[in-house]
């Protein structure tokens, strides 16, 4: 006992060390881009007067795309007290809950039914997951627009949508889908059980299935979410995984910081990793009409929000695919944008809840703009205040640490190399205009399509060759 118990307490100083260490970094960081932002001080004195120097339209131009930046302050400021205040490496959690003692958790899937072997496949690896945790009193629901056949495996219930199924709002693609679980002659779930959403892809670890025992057991919230990453599978498009190292970053920043300080979702809310009550849920409904249809997870949380329900955050991680072509990303990014645009739209949520996502959107509009900085500065250097240096070395550096926590967070340098670990970071920062570009094509492509509404569904099942099927199938098999 002895033993573990020490044991344990290096797991933690380690932690503790660790977080430590990579806090120090950030700071590096940002001191040396606040630095870099101050420009030349020879060609940035006071006395350089830049309306002659640059002339007076270049000059208002060039102040106007400086100060621009500030407007999305919030964002970067709030992920990094997300990074700062709470330990990045925390280890594993432990048990506070039962395993055998708990309402009844049901693990829902959603699925068009076009990715059945997926859907299968990925099925039973969760539910090998938690037998072999020794969890009990648990079923996973799988709802679909076509027929799988997934209900032959035991512990799974298959829900399929009729066609001609309406809400009564009008809703539609997912969100219709999940308010069909919610009908009176479908839902089989109490008050006090328990959902968790996934995606079809999505794939539990045993942190995950700990930390949402323990998140009921606490019994505080009646909504809670954990962080998601992209690289521990198998890797489809290098890109855009390294892309989505930001939100694994976001994950741990602004998320987790406005989940565990706030107890709200302040700055939107994902579609997976979702646990909610299930009587809250069924209050809350899915039922939002087109404005709630395209990003119905963020329509979702706000409306949960505004309806007084607390959030926090669940420790553990869950592990999803990256998009597997760029084309497939800037079309998921285009459904968010489109998403969470017809959100703040919408008059069925009130302003005070509507702040968050206004920066977000912001902050997608305007980083064409804001990105250009970067070179701007060392171009067109101007008389700042110092202050706003800082503050610029500040936004840029918490934008570009998002990255490197995401890498941090997502692959093992212990079991990959280091050398191998530091050139994925060292990518995520040279790859950091494209992620720009990206991203602006996806906005461009938003706004542009913005009357054509449409739910685009990412390409899912990767191109594996068919010894690792056979190999799968037989791990299934004999676990």
């Amino acid at each position: 006992m002895r033993v573990m118990f020490l044991y344990r307490m290096k797991g933690a100083f380690c932690g503790y060390l660790s977080h430590l260490l990579t806090v120090l970094f950030l700071i590096m960081i940002i001191l040396i881009l606040g630095n870099t932002t101050a420009g030349n001080p020879e060609n940035v004195s006071s006395n350089v007067d830049p309306f002659r120097k640059y002339g007076i339209r270049m000059t208002m131009i060039l102040y106007s795309m400086r100060f621009l930046i500030f407007l999305t302050l919030p964002l970067p400021l709030f992920n990094f007290l997300g990074i700062v205040l709470y330990n990045l490496f925390p280890k594993l959690p432990g048990m506070k809950g039962s395993l055998t003692h708990h309402p009844l958790i049901c693990f829902r899937v959603v699925t068009k039914g076009l990715n059945p072997r997926l859907v299968n496949e990925n099925v039973q690896k969760n539910i090998i997951l938690c037998n072999s945790l020794g969890l009990q009193n648990f079923i996973f629901e799988i709802v679909t627009d076509k027929f799988i056949d997934v209900s032959r495996i035991p512990l799974v219930r298959e829900i399929l949508v009729p066609f001609n199924y309406r809400t009564t709002k009008g809703s539609k693609y997912k969100a219709r889908a999940l308010h069909y679980c919610l009908e009176d002659d479908v839902n089989t779930l109490n008050d006090e059980d328990w959902i968790v959403h996934l995606d079809e892809e999505t794939i539990l670890t045993k942190g995950s299935v700990i930390g949402i025992v323990n998140f009921i057991a606490k019994g505080t919230s009646s909504f809670g979410q954990g962080v998601i990453t992209y690289a521990n599978e198998e890797i489809v498009s290098w890109i855009t995984t390294i892309f989505d190292l930001s939100r694994v970053g976001n994950d741990y920043g602004i998320l987790r910081f406005c989940l565990k300080y706030f107890r709200k979702p302040l700055f939107s809310w994902k579609g997976s990793y979702v646990v909610s009550n299930a009587g809250a849920e069924k209050k809350v409904s899915f039922d939002f009409g087109i404005d709630g249809s395209i990003a119905e997870d963020c329509f979702f949380g706000l409306s949960a929000w505004n309806q007084g329900y607390l959030f926090d955050f669940i420790e553990g991680e869950m592990w999803e695919k990256s998009p597997f072509s760029l084309t497939d990303y800037v079309k998921q990014r285009k459904r968010w944008i489109q998403g969470i645009t017809l959100t703040f739209l919408s008059k069925h949520i009130p302003l005070k809840q509507k702040v968050g996502i206004f920066f977000i959107l912001l902050s997608w509009v305007t980083m064409p703009l804001t990105a250009s900085n970067t070179a701007l500065v060392i171009m067109y250097p101007l008389p700042m205040p110092t202050i706003l240096n800082f503050l610029c070395g500040f936004m840029g550096g918490v934008m570009m640490f998002l990255f490197i926590v995401g890498a941090l967070k997502s692959f093992n340098f212990k079991r990959i190399g280091l050398w191998k670990f530091l050139l994925i970071c060292f990518s995520s920062i040279i790859l950091l205009p494209f992620f720009v570009l990206a991203e602006t094509c996806a906005v461009i492509y938003a706004f542009l399509t913005f009357r054509i509404i449409e739910f685009h569904t990412i390409e899912k099942e990767s191109r594996i060759n068919n010894s690792s099927r056979r190999n799968s199938h037989i791990i299934l098999s004999t676990v």
